[in-house]
């Protein structure tokens, strides 16, 4: 068995070595040439699997180590009986702590309260739904807003775009990116969406980029409709516009995903269904060693009045992300590429905390002592 794999999947080299050829490659330079005599297909977003790639290879898999799939012509795969896989929800905790933290970045620069705050949350699939339950323990009031899950689901539960445009006072993107049909949400944000805003808002992208039309954005800025933004996904990646990344509070290099958890998870779902495809003869559980923080014990002055968002913020900050960016923007790609994945809240350790608190934290995912070790300590660190 050949595998062509993305040399930049992370934690993949030396799983699959002991049962097959493994040929690892640029995402961005895999080309046929590469893949005539390869039965399987390893990749990330950079790789577009077409027929100009494919026709003529011995591909009969594809797995990429993502949520989306729109790189991959499935229709084509379909025809040519090429199965393919991709890892939904994989990083769908890592997004929501970004939202999370910069919801809470919007918080300490314009002095407000998450829990007397509306969210919108614009598509619930995996990433929304973990959206939903950090900005509920916020707090915070969430509106729901998918129109395919209402129409499966019934609309009990979700509402429509003119709820969001008119109680919310942050709005956050999480839909498939459809730029066709019913659903499209291609340039859904556009000029027409922000002229409907009945009041400014904040505004967060972790999706597509072409979903937030930029001029419209910028307009809407200018305007005084949106506030201010964190901006993950761009369109044009990776030449950015320059104007919208000064203007905005938190801007990164579409690394709201990139968590050691959620890469790890994405490995995973690849090389097991990969595994069963091939018939690799690997443990159908694949298990892998993450990396621990640098600092995973944060202890909180016992009367700091903001231990809940000095945890969440300790455990991941979009500013100092965003420092690098508007540093180097022409270097979107590189500083993307060597990203140090950061920790998801599991990995760290709270102490210094009431009861109370600890259980708070515990729900977003941290470890925290049990009763007989609070406040033990006034020593602290934020």
């Amino acid at each position: 068995m050949k595998i062509v794999a993305d040399n930049k999947i992370p934690y993949l080299k030396g799983l699959l070595e002991p049962y097959a050829e493994v040929v690892y490659l640029s995402g961005k330079e895999i080309c046929k040439q590469d893949l005539l005599d390869a039965d399987a297909l390893l990749i990330r977003t950079r790789t577009i699997c077409n027929r100009e790639l494919l026709e003529g290879t011995n591909v009969r898999f594809i797995g990429t180590a993502t949520i989306g799939f729109d790189h991959i012509d499935t229709d084509y795969c379909a025809v040519k009986n090429i199965r393919w896989v991709n890892a939904p929800g994989c990083n769908a905790r890592a997004v929501a702590q970004y939202v999370t933290s910069s919801i809470l970045s919007f918080s300490r620069k314009y002095n407000f309260n998450p829990s007397e705050k509306t969210i919108g949350i614009i598509g619930v699939g995996q990433c929304g739904q973990k959206v939903e339950r950090y900005t509920r323990l916020l707090g915070m009031e969430v509106l729901l807003n998918d129109p395919p899950r209402a129409r499966n689901e019934g609309e009990k539960n979700f509402i429509n775009l003119d709820r969001i445009q008119t109680d919310c006072d942050i709005i956050t993107f999480h839909p498939i990116l459809e730029k066709e049909g019913p659903d499209k949400t291609f340039h859904m944000a556009d000029a027409n969406f922000f002229a409907k805003l009945k009041k400014p808002v904040f505004l967060i992208n972790t999706a597509r980029g072409s979903i937030v039309e930029t001029n419209a954005l910028k307009k809407a800025i200018r305007d005084g409709k949106v506030i201010d933004c964190a901006i993950d996904c761009w369109e044009n990646e990776p030449d950015i516009d320059l104007e919208l990344l000064e203007r905005v509070l938190i801007a990164t290099p579409h690394i709201s995903g990139y968590s050691s958890d959620g890469k790890a998870n994405a490995t995973r779902t690849i090389v097991e269904q990969l595994n069963m495809f091939l018939e690799l003869n690997m443990p159908p559980k694949i298990s892998l060693e993450l990396p621990v923080p640098d600092e995973p014990l944060l202890k909180i002055h016992k009367n700091s009045p903001h231990k809940i968002a000095s945890a969440l913020l300790y455990a991941y900050d979009p500013i100092k992300d965003t420092e690098v960016l508007k540093k180097s923007p022409s270097a979107f790609e590189e500083i993307r590429g060597k990203y140090v994945f950061r920790r998801e809240y599991k990995a760290f350790r709270i102490v210094n905390l009431a009861e109370s608190e600890a259980e708070l934290l515990r729900a977003f995912g941290f470890q925290t002592p049990p009763r007989s070790e609070m406040n033990n300590t006034d020593e602290y660190r934020e």
